[in-house]
């Protein structure tokens, strides 16, 4: 895969539109050209023990964040008629569709391709998981920032260009 925008979402809770930072890394020729990280204000705003025991975020880095809107809205142009790839993306096709719906945004249909299947058709059993930070170390990534939405879908974008065609 030549053009895309990898992409990769955390959330504050269990509810997929409560997206509280995105990272991008949009690939065209199959170079990485852009890193795009952003703090998101989550809605609804509260966090899970949980969540942030995964990625580290707490209330207090995100409360002065803009909400996703205006996030997005900075974003979009950058990946326009790109396809999305992402690691599970059910879990990240499902998030930016709950957040368009929570802020009555018209969802625009993006095409997603999942790095984590990919990984399965690819690998098989040859790996002992497709999970992404050993799918990443097998294509050469040191993902040591895992659960950091920039530094997953860096290691997204590193698999994708590799074995998704």
């Amino acid at each position: 895969m030549k053009n895309f925008a990898a992409i990769d979402f955390e959330t504050a809770n269990q509810e997929a539109s409560s997206v509280c930072s995105v990272g991008v890394v949009i690939v065209r020729q199959g170079e990485i050209i852009e890193r795009i990280y952003r703090l998101i204000h989550p809605e609804p705003d509260y966090y899970l023990y949980w969540n942030t025991r995964v990625h580290g975020l707490r209330t207090e880095d995100t409360i002065s964040a803009p909400v996703f809107p205006k996030v997005w809205k900075e974003i979009a142009p950058k990946i326009e008629g790109l396809p999305l790839v992402a690691h599970n993306s059910p879990f990240d096709e499902r998030c930016l569709k709950a957040v368009f719906k929570t802020y009555g945004m018209e969802y625009p249909d993006y095409t997603f391709y999942c790095t984590c299947r990919a990984s399965r058709r690819t690998f098989g059993k040859k790996l002992p998981n497709h999970q992404l930070q050993t799918v990443a170390a097998h294509c050469g990534y040191d993902l040591t920032q895992h659960h950091h939405a920039l530094a997953d879908a860096e290691a997204c974008a590193w698999i994708a260009m590799q074995i998704i065609s």
